[in-house]
């Protein structure tokens, strides 16, 4: 079970990673005028392992904090990502 565990922890800790890359790539986008990536990427990446990452980047990169809409789906996606983080860990470490 521990290979599991790891394995999770891994899948969240590169979509984070790339979630929070992501992030600040759209903020440099935005202030060059370049094309920008679409929300609903950095949603899928957010709900497939990512929303930390977004969350961090977000903050970090000072991109997207004050635009409710995308704050409450990137907070859902953590939201989501906590209860089964929790739960994988009540299941694969009794």
């Amino acid at each position: 079970m521990q290979i599991v565990w790891t394995l999770v922890l891994t899948w969240v800790g590169i979509f984070s990673l790339l979630g929070f890359i992501l992030m600040g790539v759209d903020k440099w986008r935005a202030g060059s005028r370049h094309r920008r990536i679409p929300e609903r990427t950095l949603f899928a990446i957010a709900f497939v392992g990512g929303a930390f990452g977004v969350v961090l980047g977000s903050f970090a990169f000072n991109h997207k904090t004050r635009k409710d809409s995308f704050n409450y789906v990137t907070y859902l996606a953590v939201a989501v990502w906590i209860a089964l983080l929790l739960e994988a860990q009540n299941v694969l470490m009794p």
